[in-house]
């Protein structure tokens, strides 16, 4: 495993814990999405342009991913429905567990770097502590983690899979603080990009929070950023600001 480099320590950051989302955050999902989709419906047969279906594919997905954070569907139900309304809709006659099966397969062979990861893990292993704080599927997300190559830098990560409970309840951000070396509130912040999810759930729980931005889109959401940044790079100046504040 990766070893951490120790950083220079940065003596106006007040944060000792720091707690990423993975997805659109440190990983680059929607490129990987894209491939594992794409890789999916050909091993399935499917030939030709795919654009279309993988639009109305993530249209579909994004909003059993809702349900699921709301309690209303469970993880299993939404790695196979999701397929299966696809198809329906397209009127493709595929196996939808074929699908979800082949595209869980995939997913941690297709794993992209979002610019700035790498470097910015290594600077703040070498300040504190890195948790990973995902919706995801445990054992897809573990396996992504380590064909990152971010895995020597991260000290622990809680997944709602095995949580049992979901971003952004409280619930969730207890076991993964539980998960860590060492947690105090006024020491951790939570980087994520969906407001809903990881911004809220640290407003909740009482912990700064630092919302990773790059689209520039405007908070129109009732969570409330501490900081934010556009991009990995802008993360430690926003969390150097903080101290200023």
């Amino acid at each position: 495993m990766m070893q951490a480099t120790p950083a220079t320590s940065f003596d106006a950051l007040k944060h000792t814990l720091f707690l990423f989302d993975l997805d659109d955050t440190l990983l680059d999902f929607r490129a990987s999405e894209l491939l594992s989709f794409e890789r999916t419906l050909r091993a399935l047969g499917l030939q030709g342009d795919t654009g279309i279906l993988f639009q109305h594919y993530q249209a579909i997905n994004l909003a059993l991913w809702r349900s699921f954070e709301a309690g209303a569907v469970t993880k299993d139900f939404l790695k196979v429905e999701r397929f299966r309304q696809t198809f329906l809709a397209a009127g493709l006659d595929l196996d939808a567990e074929a699908a979800s099966r082949l595209y869980l397969e995939s997913l941690p062979q297709t794993v992209v770097l979002v610019d700035g990861a790498r470097q910015l893990c290594e600077t703040l292993a070498g300040i504190g502590e890195l948790g990973i704080i995902t919706n995801g599927v445990d054992h897809i997300q573990q396996r992504r983690i380590a064909s990152s190559g971010l895995g020597g830098y991260i000290s622990f990560v809680a997944t709602s899979e095995a949580c049992g409970h979901a971003k952004p309840d409280s619930r969730f951000f207890d076991y993964a603080a539980r998960m860590a070396r060492g947690f105090s509130r006024e020491a951790t912040v939570i980087v994520g990009d969906r407001l809903d999810a990881d911004i809220l759930g640290a407003n909740l729980f009482g912990i700064d929070s630092c919302w990773f931005n790059p689209a520039r889109l405007d908070n129109t959401s009732q969570a409330t950023p501490s900081c934010a940044a556009a991009s990995l790079r802008d993360v430690i100046p926003a969390l150097e600001a903080l101290v200023l504040a």
